[in-house]
């Protein structure tokens, strides 16, 4: 089974634990209806139609509001240290979410307790905080962009904020970036970097890269990176391999961003429901 946790952007949304569907553009979280536009919620969206698609169940999910506070992270991460040792998942995906140091590390403790240690996949802000705190290599997967690369190759930033800008700007240090973030044990066991080319890496070097189909407009749609996020965690949760999932899971989104045939004004849950077709593209059942 695939957990998911994350933060939905509304400030009183309350804490949710359960199992999520998704109805046209809307995940139904218990009584409440959430747009699928980005975030957590579109993440959630394409993880839902992956598993439907390799006939496994719909998520269990974590998620409270927080409108960038921190206080619903809070909640959430205190409701997971007293509850997360006691459950039973293949593969944990943690998305938008303050980094709080003091806390994850009581998240990881907890982890620690379960019966059977799920598959980590990271995202995002549980990414930083695992590297804030030193233990990046306790998790098995991070799906960062190549800002968000640069931060993990940066030994020497204590926050994103303070990453050093020379290694932002350019898409050609991308290889350079993995390595940087290997060479200072700030990476998981695999990367699946996200881009006009996707990367999948582990400590000894690229293993695939994924660059077909281009789709130069899918660039300003929000959302993508979301979705890729949320159709590897489903594939590993189905079984496949960390780093075959990888790079099937880039795949699949590209075609996904494609059938979509999107222009500017494209929003990202139109190609959410191009999954299924591109995955039937990929696997063939």
């Amino acid at each position: 089974m695939l957990g998911i946790v994350g933060t939905i952007p509304e400030a009183n949304f309350p804490l949710f634990s359960g199992r999520v569907s998704l109805e046209g553009n809307d995940i139904l979280i218990g009584n409440e209806r959430i747009n699928v536009n980005r975030g957590t919620p579109a993440m959630i969206a394409a993880a839902i139609e992956t598993l439907k698609y390799m006939d496994k169940p719909e998520p269990y999910c974590y998620l409270v509001g927080d409108i960038g506070d921190g206080e619903g992270s809070m909640h959430l991460y205190r409701h997971l240290i007293d509850n997360i040792a006691d459950t039973s998942f293949h593969s944990l995906a943690f998305h938008y979410f303050q980094p709080i140091v003091s806390l994850f590390k009581k998240v990881t403790a907890a982890i620690e307790e379960m019966p059977n240690r799920p598959i980590l996949i990271a995202d995002a802000g549980f990414m930083y905080v695992a590297k804030m705190g030193g233990d990046a290599p306790f998790f098995d997967l991070f799906t960062p962009d190549a800002g968000e690369l640069a931060y993990l190759a940066d030994e020497n930033a204590p926050h994103p904020f303070y990453t050093r800008g020379f290694i932002l700007h350019e898409e050609n240090l991308v290889l350079d970036l993995i390595k940087r973030a290997y060479q200072h044990n700030n990476a998981s066991s695999y990367l699946l970097v996200k881009g006009a080319k996707d990367y999948v890496a582990d400590k000894n070097g690229v293993i695939s890269v994924i660059d077909d189909p281009i789709v130069e407009t899918l660039e300003p749609i929000g959302g993508t990176g979301d979705t890729l996020t949320g159709i590897v965690s489903a594939l590993i949760a189905s079984g496949i391999e960390i780093k075959t999932a990888s790079a099937n899971a880039a795949l699949v989104n590209r075609l996904a961003g494609f059938y979509a045939e999107p222009t500017p004004a494209t929003q990202i849950n139109e190609i959410i429901k191009q999954i299924p077709r591109a995955l039937h593209e990929v696997f063939g059942n």
